[in-house]
């Protein structure tokens, strides 16, 4: 008599069968090795490493940046770039960097890039003169050019750090004047500024700031709701804006201000919000030399919070 298969033996021919029909859908292919990798000395003890997104049949999670095999930096895949700090002066490093996916594969190493950090200037007490007109333009949604004026500085440039609002995500060799920003949102207002550093890390005031705002993404003819011509100038005591509300179809009863990126108040006008330019001042009781960066955004009619405004820097007085 023929016995009938115990449950142990159905539950090892249904994982025998699943394996043969390819039910193990592990993920065991490596993301593409990134590209285009490039190390430039920001100061002397100072590597800024950068590289184009890798690709993988699932989502890249991550880049390892490593150091003649060594790994010193990881950084999240919205990153495409990472600054290595505490090396030697007048030493040279060679960079390569491998991009990570969520099952732990990892990409083959980038070719290696060479770099050698100047010498220190331990004196080296002034700062550059800050670069002057700064100018950038649009490159589609996710890109922009920036590009300035050379800066003067007693004993030289190691390089020039691009700012996004309060954020340094970028930096150039103090030889060249342009930079190309990239990663990141359509339809999004930036505010870049640039500073001048040398070799002793002093750097220099900012330059001026420039606004620009990304391409729509595709299909998305939605207008900015970001409040616009935002001005901030510093009296004694007091800070005054002025900008104007976006246009959204319906009054702009209120707005958000931020302060050093955190909420410090809520503008309400009520019923009768101003028509064209709004303003407003801001008390303040810190000390002169202090720096705010202010921004605002808006409250739309249908009670959400609109795009933020550009940023603007302001010194009190």
């Amino acid at each position: 008599m023929q016995r009938p298969p115990t449950l142990a033996a159905l539950a090892c021919a249904a994982a025998l069968l699943l394996t043969a029909c390819g039910g193990d859908d592990k993920d065991t292919e490596s993301p593409t090795t990134p590209a285009g990798v490039t190390a430039q000395a920001g100061s002397a003890t100072s590597v800024h490493v950068m590289w184009d997104q890798a690709t993988d049949n699932k989502a890249v999670t991550g880049y390892e940046v490593f150091q003649k095999g060594a790994k010193v930096k990881a950084v999240p895949a919205t990153k495409s770039m990472v600054d290595i700090d505490r090396l030697s002066p007048k030493t040279a490093y060679s960079f390569t960097v491998r991009a990570r996916d969520a099952a732990g594969n990892l990409s083959k190493p980038s070719p290696a890039t060479a770099v050698t950090t100047p010498a220190t200037t331990p004196e080296d007490k002034q700062a550059p003169a800050r670069p002057a007109e700064l100018r950038g333009k649009v490159d589609g949604g996710r890109a922009v050019t920036l590009s300035w004026g050379k800066a003067a500085d007693n004993i030289g440039i190691t390089s020039y750090d691009i700012y996004q609002e309060d954020s340094r995500i970028h930096s150039v060799s103090g030889t060249e004047t342009t930079a190309r920003v990239t990663g990141l949102r359509p339809g999004t207002v930036y505010t870049f500024t640039v500073r001048a550093r040398d070799a002793a890390e002093n750097s220099s005031p900012d330059s001026n700031s420039v606004d620009l705002t990304t391409a729509s993404a595709p299909g998305n003819d939605a207008p900015s709701t970001a409040p616009t011509d935002l001005k901030a100038t510093a009296r004694k005591g007091n800070v005054d804006l002025s900008w104007t509300p976006p246009r959204t179809g319906g009054p702009v009863k209120e707005h958000q201000l931020f302060l050093n990126g955190k909420l410090a108040t809520t503008i309400v006008w009520g019923a009768a919000p101003p028509a064209g330019t709004a303003t407003y001042t801001i008390v303040i009781t810190d000390k002169p030399g202090t720096r705010y960066s202010v921004k605002l955004r808006a409250k739309l009619p249908d009670g959400k919070w609109g795009d933020f405004s550009a940023q603007r820097t302001v010194v009190v007085r």
